[in-house]
C-alpha cells in the first residue's frame, strides 16, 4: 500500500487492522456519528503505526545501524546471557525503547548470516525498564559477520505491556542484507543489541534512532583493550 505524495507505505501486518478499521467505521455510520469518528481515529492511527518510511541505509560494511527506531534508554558493558552462546567475553548492550508513536518495523544492524534465532517466553511489563530485558518476552537473532563463525552480535524484539506479538521473517542459515526488514513488534517494545567483542558505541543514552539509518558503531574503530570499569 503506497501514498501518492507520501515517503512510506503500510507494512502488510497492518492491512488487517486497517480493513477492520474500516469494515467497523462503516457499521458505524448506520447509527452513530461519534462512534464513526472514533473508528476513523483508531484506523488512522493504525496506518500511522504500521507506517514503513523509507530510510537511507550506509553502505560502509564496518557501521552497524539501529534495527530499532526510539530512544536509547542505556548502554551496558557485560558478559552476555549464557542462552545466547556468545561466549565469556565482555562487550557492549544498547537498549532502545520504542514508544507507541515510532515505527515499529525493524531492519537488520548489519549484513551477514543468521546464526540462530532463539525465541523465550516471558512476562509484558513495561518495555522501558531494564528488567524487561531479562524477564520479558523476546526473540533474538544472532547474527554472523564478514563469513567468521567467531565474529558474532545479537539483537532482539523484546515485548512490552502493550506489545504482544512480535513477528519475525528471517530464518537460521539465512544471509541477509543491512537495512532490509526482518520483523516488528506490535504496540510498543524494546530492542538490545549485544556489539561483536571490541566494537565500541557510537550512541549516547537519550538519543532518537532511525532504524536502519542510524549508526550505532564502526567496527573501524574497535578497542580490543577495553577492561571492565570503561564508560560511555
Amino acid at each position: 500500500m503506497n501514498f501518492v505524495g507520501v515517503n512510506f507505505s503500510i507494512h502488510k501486518e497492518g492491512y488487517r487492522f486497517i480493513a477492520i478499521g474500516i469494515a467497523v467505521s462503516l457499521i458505524f455510520m448506520l447509527f452513530s456519528s461519534f462512534l464513526t469518528w472514533i473508528a476513523i481515529i483508531l484506523t488512522a492511527f493504525c496506518a500511522f503505526f504500521f507506517r514503513n518510511p523509507k530510510r537511507v541505509v550506509p553502505n560502509d560494511q564496518n557501521l552497524i545501524t539501529s534495527p530499532a527506531d526510539g530512544t536509547v534508554v542505556a548502554i551496558d558493558y557485560d558478559t552476555p546471557p549464557e542462552e545466547l552462546n556468545l561466549g565469556e567475553e565482555k562487550r557492549y548492550r544498547i537498549s532502545v525503547f520504542l514508544s507507541l508513536f515510532n515505527v515499529h518495523i525493524n531492519r537488520l544492524p548489519a549484513s551477514g548470516k543468521i546464526r540462530s534465532i532463539i525465541y523465550q517466553p516471558g512476562s509484558f511489563l513495561n518495555a522501558s525498564l531494564d528488567k524487561a530485558s531479562v524477564f520479558n518476552e523476546k526473540n533474538t537473532i544472532i547474527l554472523e559477520l564478514n563469513n567468521n563463525p567467531e565474529n558474532l552480535m545479537a539483537f532482539n524484539q523484546i515485548a512490552g505491556w502493550i506489545a504482544r506479538r512480535i513477528v519475525c521473517d528471517v530464518h537460521e542459515g539465512q544471509e541477509v542484507k543491512k537495512g532490509d526488514i526482518f520483523g516488528l513488534i506490535r504496540f510498543g517494545s524494546r530492542s538490545d543489541i549485544w556489539l561483536p567483542v571490541g566494537a565500541v558505541p557510537e550512541v549516547i543514552v537519550g538519543q532518537t534512532m532511525l532504524a536502519g539509518e542510524t549508526v550505532i558503531s564502526d567496527l573501524s574503530k574497535e578497542n580490543l583493550s577495553l577492561r571492565e570499569g570503561t564508560s560511555i
